[in-house]
């Protein structure tokens, strides 16, 4: 099978498209054939040594990347029942587990069946990121007289908050960089679309929005943007921080929190196992909000082959959406 191989920490250009021997399913194992394998913001951080970036230590090398992959199972391990052979199936890996290839390994108690109304790029957005994207929602606790700011909002994370709060009954505020992911912003749901590369951004949401105070901010993106979505939060207003595509986490300081009351949290790991039937019941509930179109998962798909080209999208910000590759 061919595969991305990482052999040094540093650019993109470091993952290599290899060929190397396919992999057989253990015990309890199945093997599955990679219809689609999902990008994460983590990945670029692995792949470029950024331990600072990561909630897991640098493995050694050489490694696979890949947390999260789609196909058909096309062998079973042993104590595997065979009728799981030929189904549709998708799954989380972990940390850093082989998604980047055309064959991939995983316990059975870890899939989930692919529902016929879902393609594989949208069941793989929604096992990993959907989760992720409906978690961060629970612990935001939207309420119908919130005024949500996402940002990163054409983002795979954002794209799916914008449509949750939108569900919720919230006003919803989605910022990105770039007139072509705004429009995207808008075609999800947002009722105030606008462009945070774009000076004055802020004042454009506030005369919008024509007094009313953004109550909680759900951050992707870290940096200026995020520092100035936070300047916006009115008294008692809340952030969450899921992410930093700008390259920093965003800059918040006690001093901040007390002048205003503000909360703020990290919606990932810790807090995200926390929720009501744990990440296993947000992966179903995920796959379930999307085979019914209430959240529709936007994707930007690459060749296998070209993971490198992928990683430099999405560090220099010109996805939308879920990052997918397909062998």
């Amino acid at each position: 099978m061919h595969a991305i191989r990482l052999y040094e920490f540093g650019p993109a250009e470091n993952l290599r498209y290899e060929e190397v021997p396919d992999p057989k399913p253990g015990p309890g194992q199945v093997r599955i054939a990679v219809k689609a394998a999902g990008v994460h913001l983590l990945d670029t951080a692995l792949q470029a040594g950024r331990g600072d970036l990561l909630p897991f230590p640098l493995p050694e090398l050489p490694v696979t990347p890949g947390r999260e992959v789609a196909g058909v199972v096309d062998q079973v391990g042993e104590g595997v029942d065979e009728s799981w052979l030929g189904r549709r199936v998708v799954t989380h890996l972990g940390l850093v587990n082989a998604g980047y290839a055309e064959l991939a390994l995983r316990e059975v108690e870890a899939l989930f069946p692919v529902p016929d109304a879902l393609t594989y790029e949208a069941a793989v957005a929604m096992v990993g990121t959907g989760r992720t994207a409906l978690s961060i929602h629970h612990i935001a606790q939207v309420e119908p007289d919130d005024v949500v700011l996402v940002t990163a909002a054409a983002g795979g994370v954002g794209t799916l908050l914008v449509q949750a709060a939108r569900n919720a009954g919230a006003t919803v505020v989605g910022v990105a960089g770039g007139p072509a992911k705004v429009e995207r912003v808008r075609a999800s749901g947002a009722h105030i679309a606008a462009d945070y590369d774009e000076p004055g951004w802020s004042k454009t949401v506030r005369e919008a929005l024509d007094g009313r105070d953004v109550t909680a901010v759900l951050d992707g993106v870290g940096g200026a943007a995020g520092r100035e979505a936070l300047e916006m939060l009115g008294m008692g207003g809340r952030i969450l921080l899921f992410g930093w595509s700008a390259g920093s986490l965003t800059e918040i300081t006690g001093q901040d929190l007390v002048n205003r009351m503000l909360s703020a949290t990290v919606a990932l790991g810790p807090r995200m196992m926390r929720v009501p039937g744990g990440l296993r019941a947000m992966q179903e509930k995920a796959l379930d909000e999307a085979a019914s179109g209430r959240l529709v998962p936007a994707v930007q798909a690459f060749p296998l082959r070209e993971a490198a080209r992928a990683h430099t999208a999405l560090l220099e910000r010109r996805t939308v959406g879920k990052v997918i590759l397909l062998p």
